[in-house]
């Protein structure tokens, strides 16, 4: 399937040696955030309950005596932000290690991504106090590149993994979205609180050296990107004067400004490695709403049963930003469908606006 110079670069890459995810312990069905709230307004109860989203994770406030969501200040969001964000990544990472056979003894380089909050120092410091890693483990961290992130992490954790055989790099996609929203009645807002959920995902990548014992997983072919300047301000995540604090912005049209570059890309993605789109065995996409979804998948001509596990995870946990798609190759690793030969693509979209994609090979 791969041509002569696929199947070199192909044999050099990187694996992924183990994965793990991680929720906060409450879950809540799209009607329950609805009656929790006190929300009536027949379009925004439209907008939760038409989602293909069953159930989401959170850390929500109360609900105030008068009705509606607690205020939070940006303070106390940005303290749920880390204090959520802390717990799940520390449960992801060692899910991810255990999966892998490995510790945390073991970790030499990791990646932490987020866009719910902003801090110094970043998840990387605080994870490597938290878990215990080596006070000589590298570190970067990928802040405020939304939802495609998890890709553009991969891209340097693979990158570190190539140039230190035998040495195992690690990804962290951190993201607490409900500290990071706003609760108003005004449709942008209801937009954001019916999609996003609480989430982390681990990811562990190792180059194959003799005797490493962990290289289970698919390897890390190569990476495409397709930037969509025209669309910049399609995804945002900027500060909102009337309620003095940060907000997620998503434009009606993202859907539409996807589909119509997504073939681009992974067209360029698959150039010059004797792969055709027919040839892709698996499809691990954001789950970034129905209407992308739909939109990836007629624009691509994939059948409902390549998109299963971005559908479910959609279903049941929403979007998760940036570490979604680890959520739908976990799924997908626990299905113990993929065999020696099959080629994967990985696929995230987000802010820039941006299409991230990545071939895998088992």
């Amino acid at each position: 399937m791969f041509t002569h110079d696929g199947s070199a670069l192909a044999a050099r890459s990187p694996r992924i040696a183990g994965v793990g995810t991680a929720v906060p312990p409450d879950s809540y069905t799209q009607r329950d955030i609805l009656d929790r709230y006190g929300v009536d307004d027949p379009r925004i109860t439209s907008l939760f309950l038409n989602s293909a989203i069953e159930r989401r994770h959170l850390t929500l406030p109360p609900p105030a005596p008068g009705g509606g969501p607690g205020a939070e200040s940006q303070g106390e969001l940005l303290a749920k932000h880390r204090a959520t964000g802390l717990r799940m990544g520390v449960r992801a990472l060692r899910e991810c290690l255990e999966s892998a056979g490995l510790s945390t003894d073991d970790v030499g380089y990791l990646c932490c991504v987020t866009t719910t909050g902003f801090l110094t120092p970043g998840f990387s410091a605080l994870l490597i106090k938290e878990a215990g890693l080596s006070r000589s483990c590298s570190r970067v961290d990928v802040v405020g590149m939304g939802c495609n992130a998890g890709l553009n992490g991969l891209t340097a954790v693979a990158g570190w993994a190539s140039t230190h055989p035998g040495q195992l790099a690690v990804m962290i996609c951190i993201e607490a979205c409900s500290a990071a929203y706003v609760f108003d009645s005004s449709m942008r807002s209801a937009v954001v609180n019916s999609l996003f959920g609480d989430g982390a995902a681990a990811v562990a990548v190792v180059a194959d050296t003799p005797g490493t014992g962990t290289a289970a997983g698919p390897r890390i072919v190569r990476f495409a990107s397709r930037v969509i300047p025209e669309a910049v301000d399609a995804m945002r995540y900027d500060w909102d004067d009337r309620h003095g604090k940060f907000s997620f912005h998503l434009d009606r049209d993202i859907p539409y400004v996807v589909g119509s570059c997504v073939e681009e890309v992974t067209d360029r993605l698959l150039a010059g490695t004797g792969v055709r789109r027919s040839d892709v065995a698996h499809w691990l996409i954001h789950s970034g709403g129905r209407k992308v979804i739909d939109s990836v998948r007629v624009n691509l001509g994939l059948t409902r049963h390549d998109v299963r596990h971005t559908v479910s995870v959609l279903r049941d946990f929403g979007n998760l930003s940036s570490g979604s798609f680890l959520f739908s190759y976990r799924r997908l690793a626990e299905e113990a469908v993929a065999r020696p030969g099959d080629v994967g693509v990985l696929m995230t979209m987000g802010p820039g606006s941006t299409i991230e994609t990545a071939l895998v090979r088992w």
